[in-house]
């Protein structure tokens, strides 16, 4: 048996995948851990601990590398450029004063090689990514919506919060707390003692903002998370099945009615 085969073996073992992830989860608790008062002691045995996930991230690396039959292609992947630049900029000394800072960043990124090493992650930003172009267009019909009401806003309420609605960034963020929920009861309730009908501009707003556009963004992504799945699926049938599939698209779906409930809980607290 060849050295690339027996590496090929080794990347797709799950006791060394299962054993990276334990790693990523060590050097992301590492990194949180330095942010506490801890004594000298603990602090050097972090520090030699630091080194040793390094060295572990470089020895992977190596292997996936080796394990490749066409090494070209290796890094024609964004992930595995992603994952090689992180652990050759987590060689950079960290007791270096002017790469210190950098060292200690990349030390946070290294938390993000879990979804380069876990393929159900891999898939939800992938599909993340590959929903945004549509996000973008709800995000544009959004901001549309926000500055009309905005405007609107600023015109019949200023000079009754001249701090909330003096002018169309001050409104713009005023209507972001009322579509969070987050105490807009009170706002509407100081323009209702001089417009006793403005409680229709915010119903309209919540309605419009917070519930048919927060249902459209969760049901691009669940859309595009679906499509993602089933070219995982047509790519390695022998690791997804037609039950499975049939399962997650449930679990999906059981998702976004708890989304949906989860903003109609928030709505109800807050009247």
């Amino acid at each position: 048996m060849s050295l690339q085969t027996r590496f090929e073996l080794i990347r797709s073992n799950k006791v060394f995948e299962t054993f990276i992830i334990l790693i990523i989860i060590a050097s992301a608790l590492l990194v949180g851990a330095k942010t506490y008062d801890i004594p000298p002691y603990v602090m050097s045995a972090i520090v030699v601990l630091d080194y040793v996930i390094t060295l572990i991230f470089v020895i992977e690396l190596s292997i996936r590398f080796t394990g490749e039959a066409d090494k070209r292609r290796f890094f024609m992947r964004g992930w595995n450029i992603f994952d090689t630049l992180i652990v050759l900029v987590s060689l950079i000394p960290i007791d270096d004063s002017e790469m210190v800072l950098v060292a200690r960043l990349v030390r946070v990124f290294r938390a993000l090689r879990m979804v380069s090493v876990i393929p159900e992650l891999r898939m939800l930003l992938n599909s993340l990514l590959i929903a945004l172009p549509r996000l973008g267009y709800v995000a544009a019909l959004l901001f549309i919506i926000f500055y009309i009401y905005a405007a609107a806003g600023s015109l019949l309420f200023e000079n009754i919060n001249e701090h909330l609605w003096g002018t169309i960034g001050s409104a713009m963020l005023t209507l972001f707390r009322v579509m969070t929920f987050e105490d807009w009861t009170d706002v509407m309730y100081e323009t209702m003692v001089v417009y006793p009908m403005s409680w229709a501009f915010y119903i309209s707003f919540i309605f419009l903002t917070a519930f048919a556009f927060l249902n459209m963004v969760i049901g691009i992504v669940v859309n595009v998370m679906e499509e993602e799945h089933q070219k995982t699926v047509t790519a390695d049938p022998d690791r997804y099945s037609m039950e499975n599939l049939h399962d997650e698209i449930q679990e999906l779906k059981a998702m976004l009615r708890n989304l949906q409930g989860v903003s109609a809980g928030q709505q109800d607290r807050s009247s």
